[in-house]
């Protein structure tokens, strides 16, 4: 299922490329997008203790965000993270492919809900009690939204909800 809609929105679309996002707001979603995968990123690690890659990624990410990587090189490793996730268990499949949605906002800034979804998804399949771990990783995502940018960060969590498995529904 994709969770970038087939209509993009101008507003998580760069000036350079068209859109209105700022660099500024781009590298804001960059961070907000790595702190969400690196919120769940211990549920990977747990079920393989040396497998670098999907920390990596989040590292690639923020090398972008500091000007230290281009855009090209952060785009390749958001594969090599979603590749670490394969066979592996919910949890764990789950975290991986957040940490590979988090650098690839460099390359697309709408994957910044992927990360936090695909975080969201980690957390639920994780828990006994899947809503209630739903919703706590959600609220938890909400309160670090850069405040600049969580009016368009809501109003995209309730646009693209349903091509993300409804995780930021209320």
């Amino acid at each position: 299922m994709p969770i970038l809609p087939s209509e993009r929105d101008p507003r998580l679309i760069t000036v350079r490329r068209g859109g209105t996002l700022t660099d500024e707001h781009h590298r804001l979603l960059a961070e907000w997008a790595a702190l969400c995968a690196e919120h769940v990123l211990h549920l990977f690690e747990r079920e393989r203790p040396h497998d670098t890659r999907p920390r990596d990624a989040i590292g690639v990410g923020r090398a972008w965000i500091r000007g230290e990587v281009r855009m090209r090189e952060a785009h390749q490793t958001a594969f090599v993270a979603n590749a670490a996730g394969r066979g592996l268990p919910a949890p764990a499949k789950f975290a991986a492919l957040a940490a590979g949605q988090a650098v690839a906002v460099a390359h697309v800034a709408a994957h910044d809900l992927g990360a936090a979804a695909y975080a969201i998804r980690a957390a639920a399949a994780a828990a006994g009690d899947a809503e209630a771990a739903r919703l706590r990783e959600r609220d938890w995502q909400r309160e670090r939204i850069p405040a600049e940018l969580r009016e368009l960060v809501l109003d995209d969590q309730r646009r693209r909800s349903a091509i993300c498995w409804h995780v930021f529904d209320d």
